[in-house]
């Protein structure tokens, strides 16, 4: 529940956001699985482009109520490009309500790290934090015997891992951005990185003492096609990808396969090709193509001129409203979720009961 009493009344603004509030709520109820408060969690990943950065203009209150209708359509949500400043967080938080909590790391300092920082919100009335919480740190390698050779090179942007609970079911979550680097579909830096990240998490699951058995590897990994070798490194370490996650392009354009969510999970195993899987386009239901001069005095002179003040062309404003500004009011990726059964009990007692499960 969104508290849409925030919505300022009587103003262009309200009355636009309200309707569209509406149209997205209807596709939102139709296309994404009911939340029931036991027997599976709805988990989705969503890079939300520089949240928040003054870029192309702050982002404003309409596009806070569309991202809060969207995230309160799950249970728990992995978000990449939470920036260091939280007042837009903490607003965000606010429209959710009370029983939606965060878990967030520092921020990442250096260039690459672009000051940002990973994020978990779920909805507590559900979702238990198991206590399980840490920036991932690559151990040094090693030489036979076990001297340590050289300190470990870490990734751009700190991975975040933490353990949660639902019903019978208890895992790791690892959400990590990696590094983009060239723009090439299979940059070695890049591929470096997710090779790495795959295989330290895999080998987690395989200690005495893991905190859980289940792993679950989400978040923007910048693959460009589910064919590269950026792709086959996930698969390579021993994760599983849903066939209906791996043929969904994530970013805005319908394009790229950046998104993905990964299991390494014995307790789903067999049940992760029957899960409810996809990929949420917002953009059919607000910030539409055809609403452009809708916002005309909210991108303002940018919209008409170039930095060197030249004037654009009706193809290059569109281009603006498009690529640019509108993603920076919402964002350039689009929300990727899995429906995952949680409720092992009728296993469980047929297994006790000696019946064929």
């Amino acid at each position: 529940m969104v508290f849409y009493n925030r919505i300022k009344s009587n103003t262009t603004d309200g009355t636009r956001t309200a309707e569209r509030l509406l149209r997205l709520r209807e596709a939102l109820q139709r296309e994404i699985p009911q939340r029931d408060i036991a027997g599976s969690l709805v988990l989705a990943s969503w890079n939300i482009r520089e949240f928040d950065s003054a870029a192309y203009g702050a982002r404003k209150d309409e596009p806070l109520y569309y991202i809060a209708e969207i995230i309160d359509h799950f249970d728990l949500v992995a978000i990449q490009e939470v920036r260091d400043d939280l007042k837009t967080l903490e607003r965000l938080m606010d429209l959710l309500g009370w029983w939606w909590e965060y878990l967030l790391t520092d921020v990442t300092e250096g260039e690459p790290g672009n000051r940002e920082r990973m994020a978990f919100l779920y909805d507590s009335r559900k979702v238990r934090f198991g206590g399980l919480a840490g920036e991932v740190v690559i151990p040094p390698e090693k030489e036979e015997g076990g001297k340590t050779l050289k300190p470990a090179k870490q990734l751009a942007r700190t991975p975040y891992l933490t353990g949660f609970g639902v019903d019978w079911f208890k895992c790791q979550i690892c959400t990590t951005h990696i590094l983009y680097g060239e723009g090439v579909a299979e940059d070695p830096d890049r591929l470096e990185e997710i090779r790495v990240l795959a295989h330290f998490l895999a080998n987690r699951t395989k200690e005495q003492y893991a905190w859980a058995k289940n792993m679950i590897l989400l978040g923007d990994f910048n693959i460009y096609d589910t064919s590269d070798q950026t792709m086959q490194a996930i698969l390579e370490a021993g994760f599983a990808i849903p066939e209906k996650l791996q043929v969904l392009p994530s970013n805005a354009p319908r394009t790229r396969h950046y998104d993905q969510i990964a299991f390494i999970a014995p307790e789903l195993d067999n049940r992760l090709e029957l899960s409810e899987a996809g990929v949420f386009d917002y953009y059919r239901f607000v910030y539409r193509e055809e609403d452009e001069l809708l916002y005309f005095e909210d991108m303002g002179e940018a919209y008409l001129r170039k930095a060197d003040g030249t004037e654009r062309n009706a193809d290059e404003r569109t281009s603006y409203y498009k690529t640019y500004w509108r993603t920076y009011q919402m964002s350039d990726h689009l929300p990727m979720w899995i429906e995952l059964k949680t409720d092992f009990g009728e296993e469980y007692l047929k297994g006790k009961a000696g019946l064929q499960i």
